[in-house]
């Protein structure tokens, strides 16, 4: 028997998940770069790439607080990608203690490349919407990503 409610909560569920599986497919046909293919990155890695790319450089600290994720974890994954020269750490000028991590020079064309197919289909999909829409669509994938944890934890 189907399911089915009279909100119509199931019916977007059941055009969520048929549609969900055939988006994840696209974005991995996407083009990669042969340098960052060769590369072998994870999703994690592009979370963080994503970040240095639109919100420029960063300390550790401040990537692991926008990725939730610890500091150690971010620290490993810049020395990672520091040693195949895609990141790179420098002083910080105004306090020489910190470090600020960076896409190379070298490396940015190919990482905007990489997720330029990406952020073009998200800025189609999104530029229509009101600010407040566009809160509320993002909002509402957070809560689903961490409903899949808590399914992953409990499960």
């Amino acid at each position: 028997m189907p399911v089915s409610t009279r909100d119509g909560v199931d019916d977007s569920i059941r055009e969520l998940l048929l549609h969900m599986p055939r988006m994840v497919g696209r974005a991995k046909r996407l083009p990669v770069p042969e340098r960052v293919r060769s590369l072998e990155l994870s999703p994690r890695h592009l979370s963080l790439l994503a970040l240095l790319l639109f919100d420029g450089p960063a300390t550790v600290n401040d990537l692991a607080a926008r990725l939730e994720v610890a500091p150690t974890t971010v620290s490993l994954m810049v020395g990672e990608l520091s040693r195949k020269h895609v990141l790179e750490r420098r002083e910080d000028d105004a306090d020489r203690r910190r470090r600020i991590v960076s896409i190379t020079a070298e490396m940015r064309p190919e990482i905007q490349d990489w997720l330029a197919g990406s952020a073009a289909a998200w800025r189609t999909a999104l530029a229509p919407l009101t600010p407040a829409e566009r809160r509320t669509f993002v909002d509402t994938l957070l809560t689903y990503e961490r409903a899949l944890d808590d399914q992953g934890a409990t499960g």
